[in-house]
Parts: C-alpha cells; sequence; structure tokens
C-alpha cells in the first residue's frame, strides 16, 4: 500500500496549541502522565472485577443477581481497557516504563493481544484516523462507515443490525480476529506484516490458553457448562457492546471526515486532520469521564495520545481556544445520547445511499 503524508511544511495550528500545552505543564509543574489518582483507580477496577470473578465462580448466587454481576464484570472489563490497558498502551499510565509495560498487558488478561493492538491502534488508528485501508477500526464487516466504502443491499438495514455486531465484537476479537492475525502474520488485508519475536510467540500462546482456561473451562467445572457459557456470553457482549460504542461515537458520526488519500497525500497539517475526524461527547458528566478513562474527550486524546487522560478537561479549553483563533470546527455532542443519534443517523444514511 502507497505511502500516505500529511501537510508538513506549514502547521501553524499545532505550533501554537503545543506552545499552550507545553507552558501550562510548565507553568504548573505538573507531569504529563497520571500519577497516583490514576494508579489507585484502575486498581479498584482491577479488584472489583477480580471480586465479581471469584463470586460468581466460586460462589454463585441465583440467577437474577448471577445475570448482572456477569453485566456488571463485562463492563467492568471495558473500564479496564479504559483505564489501565489504553493508558498503559500509550505510555501515560505511569512515569515508569515498567508499570506502563505491566498496565498494556492487562489487555493480555482479557484476551487480547497487547503486540497486535499497538500497531493496530497506536500507528494506524491514531497515525490515519478514518482513512480507508488504513484504519482498522471503521472496517468493519457487515458495516458500511464512510462513503469509501461499497454499498451492499444489506447495509440498508445496518441501523437495525449493528446491536448485535457491536455486542460480538469482543467475543470475535479475542476467540478470531487474533487468531486470524496470529496466522495471516498481517494486521489486515494489505496490512503491514506483524514480526513476532519467540517471546512474544509464547505470550500469545500463552495467554490465549490461560485466558480460555479462567474465562471458561474453570467456570464450567465449578458452576456447569450451560450456565459458564451464558454468563461467558452476556459478560462478552457487554463488554463488546460498550468498547464499540466509545469508538463509534467518536468517530463515525455525522460532522466526521473520512478523506481520501488515493493520492498519497492529505492537504492539511496531521493535527487538523486528527480534529476533523474525531468527536467529543458528554464532557461534562463526571461519571462518563469517569468510567470512559476520559475517552469521551477523543479529540485531546487523538492530539496528545502520550497524555494522560486525568489532563485532558484542561487541555480541551485550549484546544477550543486555539481551534477558535484558526476557525478550526470543533465537534462536540452534549451527551451520550445526541452522539448516539448522530451515530444511528449516520448508518442510516450511508446504507441507503451509494
Amino acid at each position: 500500500m502507497s505511502k500516505i503524508s500529511f501537510e508538513s511544511t506549514a502547521t501553524p495550528f499545532f505550533r501554537s496549541l503545543k506552545s499552550k500545552v507545553n507552558e501550562y505543564f510548565t507553568s504548573t509543574g505538573k507531569s504529563r502522565n497520571g500519577g497516583a489518582m490514576l494508579f489507585f483507580k484502575g486498581l479498584g477496577f482491577i479488584v472489583s472485577a477480580i471480586a465479581i470473578y471469584v463470586l460468581l465462580v466460586f460462589f454463585p448466587p441465583q440467577w437474577i443477581p448471577a445475570v448482572l454481576l456477569c453485566a456488571a464484570f463485562g463492563a467492568n472489563l471495558a473500564a479496564i481497557g479504559f483505564n489501565v490497558m489504553h493508558e498503559g498502551g500509550h505510555g501515560s499510565f505511569s512515569k515508569h516504563k515498567w508499570i506502563n509495560s505491566l498496565s498494556a498487558y492487562t489487555l493480555n488478561i482479557m484476551g487480547g493481544t497487547i503486540h497486535f493492538w499497538k500497531q493496530k491502534h497506536n500507528i494506524d488508528h491514531h497515525t490515519y484516523t478514518n482513512i480507508d485501508g488504513r484504519d482498522h477500526d471503521i472496517d468493519i464487516k457487515f458495516m458500511r462507515m464512510h462513503d469509501e466504502q461499497g454499498r451492499k443491499g444489506y447495509h440498508r438495514f445496518q441501523q437495525y443490525y449493528w446491536v448485535l455486531l457491536y455486542g460480538i465484537s469482543y467475543i470475535a476479537w479475542v476467540l478470531y480476529q487474533d487468531f486470524e492475525k496470529y496466522f495471516s502474520g498481517k494486521m489486515g488485508k494489505g496490512g503491514k506484516s506483524l514480526n513476532l519475536s519467540l517471546r512474544e510467540h509464547g505470550i500469545f500462546w500463552g495467554t490465549k490458553l490461560g485466558y480460555l482456561f479462567i474465562y471458561l473451562v474453570l467456570p464450567i467445572i465449578m458452576v456447569g457448562t450451560i450456565k459458564a457459557l451464558i454468563g461467558f456470553l452476556i459478560a462478552g457482549l457487554v463488554c463488546g457492546f460498550t468498547l464499540s460504542m466509545v469508538f463509534q461515537l467518536a468517530h463515525v458520526v455525522e460532522g466526521t471526515s473520512f478523506p481520501n488519500a488515493q493520492s498519497g497525500k492529505i492537504k492539511i497539517e496531521w493535527a487538523v486532520h486528527q480534529i476533523s475526524s474525531t468527536a467529543n461527547f458528554s464532557t461534562k458528566n463526571k461519571l462518563a469521564c469517569f468510567f470512559l478513562g476520559g475517552l469521551n474527550f477523543q479529540v485531546e486524546h487523538h492530539l496528545f495520545p502520550t497524555m494522560s487522560h486525568v489532563h485532558y478537561p484542561k487541555i480541551s479549553e485550549l484546544v477550543r481556544q486555539t481551534c477558535m483563533e484558526f476557525e478550526i470546527s470543533y465537534l462536540e455532542h452534549k451527551n451520550i445520547l445526541t452522539a448516539f443519534t448522530s451515530h444511528l443517523a449516520h448508518l442510516k444514511k450511508l446504507g441507503q445511499s451509494g
């Protein structure tokens, strides 16, 4: 696949913004990582997930509380992904590299593969956001997410069946897509080759087998096959739906751009591209900020991916100010409902028009 480049000779917007951000950290003396506050927050999510797991597997309650706990476990896994794994994967969880690495590997404990994720997310998604063929997050089977993707007859129903695909996305990811990448040796169709060291081969198989034992084999032994499979399905659907919706509300809504890069050149600076292809949502909701690990401040995250989300509320003020100075549109939805409505409208439009 041909190389894609952004305007690099004239980057006045990002230079101005970075100057403001650097001044903020210099004047406050704050570190750009998460610090103790994020550490204890992440630890709380991990401890609560372990507690729910132990209760479900070793002290199984009646079916109604069991169903609720399985759903809570799925949401808890997503919260660990947002607040611990994601920050560790970007190197922003802690100032200590080994803690970031340990935090990133929580993805493997949840069934994923951090080696694949860093290529897919840190490099492909964050560099080529919403660009067809490069950002694999907008390449979802049976879904048409932007105009560059061909329209199929079944796409006219995608505003209805999306809920199923988003729900099974986590289970498909850990039990199928990772293996597809592993055996093909590529991130996706036309993607870069994945060069795994002997150590990474060992980690892949060790954590996959460990995941199957912890999440399926041991529960089957302790509570029975049917109950274990139903519990796994409930947790997986909740986790998958939560993870998918955060991405979709941040990038696949009305107003975000999906630039055509067939020429190999994006004629705006990289930072402006990030803003035009990204949207914030529900940034005034403290509960959303806490649970989502600041990923509702998606614009700020894409501009400063190695900065911890604990700083995004303040940094967003600087981003808004600079966008106004340069007359750059800053897209934000007031709450999750308006962002969700915009996402469905986007899906409906793409499903019904060629």
